[in-house]
């Protein structure tokens, strides 16, 4: 109800002068920050540059030489993904990457929609800027996309031509930018760069772009950090539309976690939301930690495990992969392949191995865990903040864990669209481009009042 794009009154009024004043004080202080090597500039280049990615003979020999030196281990009888990435198909997915995948094709398609570069708090922050003609009278309204780990901004290119082409009348002009140490974004030279951070530096983007209201929409980091965009500046983000919700802790969890399975409707509980939660501890406990080792790592000791994978391909397809096979469907363990090939290309796939690859970035993406649970998260000061603007939620079926509506409703306090998606895991712009980019146009729809 606080960030509402409505009209109140003429030149906006008493009335929205006051929900300004509540949504200032219901926001986190956006701060400042420098992350750049050496001391702060005194002044900052402004400029959006364009930018190509680009490759080489040389770079391609590089990985091929790393490739073909790469020591296979034999997996486990009958064992699938349960150990982790399983070597009998890694062989068949490194001969397809040796032999038949084309980088400099990849890199061409890459290319077609637009990219910049800025410099953002001392760091050079490149994103992608798509944006169709306007017909007739079409609303074109302004969409920022946030990707998260193991991902990138190529996740979102199937769902890009959804999105800028209208819909009722409704089309989005889409900007995709790379969290700061993912890709092409520059990492930070100092500590503490934490979503919070990164949500100030895409704040300011979007402000140089020359938008003053504007959606945003993220899973995974993208989540938290979309989220923290909403907190820190209420009166320009227009909506939030998230495909993850992590719930919070306290009694109405815990009401809801002993109720719920016998009287659902007391804790606000649908039918569906029994079916993925329970039984509670097989489902969203024991089944993240089994997903949740590395986490461990990366919140701890990220450039230990960054070493290798940074100088074997193999092994960073390994460990980026394997994530896009169990978190897509968790069954997926069981199967020899992982069921990779089952919802994704494997020229997508290694497409986005090879941005981490390329740019030599995976360690800078996983010291972003370090960052973020370097301190008690729910101590934050997010945590602790309400979301206000009007929030959609997308609930996919196989995401790690799930959210219900009331839990989700502690913390978002507009929530206006809440769908229970039919099909989908972590990845959802990747896997299920038409229905994310439809849940997203129904919720700007009812924001809109369209």
């Amino acid at each position: 109800m606080w960030a509402t794009n409505e009209a109140t009154e003429p030149d906006g009024g008493i009335l929205a002068y006051v929900m300004q004043r509540r949504n200032k004080a219901r926001s986190i202080p956006l701060g400042e920050g420098w992350w750049g090597a050496g001391e702060k500039t005194l002044s900052e280049d402004h400029t959006i540059y364009p930018f190509s990615v680009k490759t080489s003979d040389e770079e391609i020999k590089d990985l091929h030489r790393r490739i073909d030196s790469f020591r296979f281990s034999d997996p486990l009888e009958d064992c699938g993904f349960n150990y982790g990435f399983n070597s009998t198909y890694l062989k068949k997915v490194v001969s397809y990457w040796r032999n038949e995948f084309d980088w400099k094709k990849q890199v061409a398609m890459l290319n077609k929609y637009s990219h910049f570069r800025t410099k953002i708090e001392g760091l050079d922050v490149h994103f992608i800027h798509v944006r169709q003609a306007v017909r007739g009278d079409q609303k074109v309204l302004p969409l920022m996309l946030v990707h998260g780990w193991p991902g990138s901004f190529y996740e979102f290119y199937k769902i890009l031509p959804l999105l800028t082409q209208s819909q009722d009348g409704v089309a989005f002009e889409v900007v995709i930018p790379s969290i700061p140490g993912y890709g092409f974004s520059e990492a930070p030279y100092k500590q503490g760069f934490n979503s919070l951070a990164v949500a100030r530096i895409f704040l300011t983007l979007m402000e140089r772009l020359g938008f003053s209201q504007f959606y945003v929409q993220g899973g995974d980091w993208g989540s938290l950090i979309t989220t923290n965009m909403a907190q820190m500046k209420p009166d320009c983000v227009k909506g939030l539309h998230l495909n993850m919700c992590m719930s919070t802790r306290g009694f109405k969890v815990l009401l809801s976690l002993i109720i719920g399975p016998y009287l659902p409707f007391l804790v606000g509980f649908s039918r569906e939301d029994v079916r993925r939660l329970f039984p509670f501890f097989e489902k969203n406990v024991w089944e993240v930690l089994r997903e949740s080792g590395y986490l461990h790592i990366q919140a701890t000791k990220p450039d230990t495990a960054g070493c290798g994978l940074n100088d074997s391909p193999v092994g960073l397809a390994a460990y980026i992969l394997e994530k896009f096979s169990t978190w897509t469907k968790k069954t997926n363990r069981d199967l020899v392949d992982g069921g990779l090939e089952r919802k994704f290309s494997l020229d997508d796939l290694l497409t986005n191995v090879m941005i981490y690859w390329t740019t030599g970035s995976i360690v800078s993406s996983m010291r972003f865990y370090k960052e973020n649970f370097k301190t008690n998260p729910e101590s934050r000061i997010d945590a602790k903040t309400g979301i206000f603007v009007p929030t959609g939620l997308a609930a996919f079926p196989q995401e790690l864990m799930h959210c219900p509506k009331s839990w989700a409703q502690i913390r978002y306090r507009n929530i206006c669209s809440y769908t229970f998606m039919p099909a989908g895991g972590h990845f959802a712009a990747f896997e299920e481009p038409r229905l994310l980019a439809d849940d997203i146009f129904q919720f700007v729809k009812k924001v809109e009042k369209l």
